[in-house]
């Protein structure tokens, strides 16, 4: 049994323009231990869906299912929610600028959480537990920076203070939502260095978000692939690099900048992601895919298993045979270049 199971959860949110259908009936499993990479443009959905997971969504239409170490999650109380959070799910959040409060210490602000989940910790244990996770994630002279003050510290050592907090009672499941996206490939290459040092020492599981394709190959077991609030392709990290099947796959995947000749220009996805509110028929990819047929246009592919793999699964209408799929991608290059 994965530590955590999310099957069909639906968001919707009510606007004064309308519905949005945040998340469309996304499925996945995380095992203990191992790193699910989610992935996509942003508005796909990503973070909508772990935040609802941790009861983060207030206001919006949840149903679905998500089972985190035998407790159903969706609907449960905020009691329930409030033990949850922290204690066995940790979260680290894109701007740590935006998470810690500025008028308190680093220190003071990890003691808190311990002992706001921990009574019977006293608060020189919890301090002396503070100084060793800001040790631990490379902060030097960590047991004088505790006093410190957010603003004292440079973007990526308040990152590094984030993951300390939310790995302070080791929890069982990290989330981490874009955490190294504002800084520098130095700084992000010794945060996610850290996060491994940590999911190796504890063995945590870590959902990854992230638009950053660089970091998945870096840090991830298994990828999702989410597309205008839906799953478009899940599979192992190395499948989906060298055997992906969906063309939004291929698309992301094509615009990574390469190894090539200086000045060599980007393979960017024609067009833009939908409308939440006015979703189209069929494939919400078909009006930016280059395989796109009349099928896509009028009914929405299932996610079904593709190459006979059952840990591969991929929505879409293109053939789950290699052999007739690249045939396919040969006939529409060539209706491109006739174009």
């Amino acid at each position: 049994m994965a530590l955590l199971e999310v099957r069909d959860l639906q968001v919707e949110f009510d606007t004064p323009d309308g519905v949005v259908r945040a998340v469309r009936g996304v499925s996945f499993d995380v095992a203990k231990g191992t790193t699910l990479a989610i992935v996509g443009e942003s508005g796909s959905g990503k973070s909508v869906a772990t935040q609802t997971i941790t009861g983060l969504t207030r206001g919006a239409r949840i149903s679905g299912s998500a089972v985190f170490d035998g407790a159903e999650l969706i609907g449960a109380d905020a009691a329930t929610l409030r033990r949850v959070r922290g204690a066995e799910i940790g979260m680290i959040f894109q701007d740590p600028l935006s998470s810690l409060h500025p008028y308190y210490t680093v220190g003071w602000q990890i003691v808190e959480m311990i002992k706001a989940h921990d009574r019977s910790t006293s608060k020189g244990a919890a301090r002396k537990r503070a100084a060793h996770l800001l040790s631990l994630v490379g902060i030097p002279r960590a047991e004088f920076r505790i006093d410190d003050y957010p603003h004292q510290f440079s973007g990526g050592m308040r990152q590094r203070v984030m993951i300390a907090m939310a790995m302070a009672l080791d929890p069982a499941l990290l989330i981490a939502d874009e955490p190294t996206t504002a800084l520098d490939v130095t700084v992000q290459a010794q945060v996610l260095g850290v996060m491994r040092t940590l999911q190796q020492e504890f063995g945590t599981a870590i959902i990854l978000i992230t638009h950053d394709l660089g970091v998945v190959a870096e840090m991830s077991d298994e990828v999702v692939v989410m597309y205008a609030g839906k799953v478009m392709e899940r599979a192992p990290r190395r499948t989906l690099f060298y055997r992906h099947h969906h063309p939004y796959t291929e698309g992301l995947l094509a615009s990574l900048p390469a190894r090539g000749e200086p000045g060599e220009r980007l393979t960017p996805i024609a067009g833009s992601p939908p409308s939440l509110l006015r979703l189209p028929k069929g494939c919400p990819f078909a009006p930016r895919c280059r395989y796109a047929f009349d099928k896509c246009l009028v009914e929405a592919p299932p996610l079904a298993t593709v190459y006979q793999d059952d840990d591969h699964e991929s929505a879409c209408w293109l053939s789950a045979e290699e052999s007739v799929r690249e045939g396919q991608r040969v006939v529409s290059d060539e209706q491109e270049a006739t174009a």
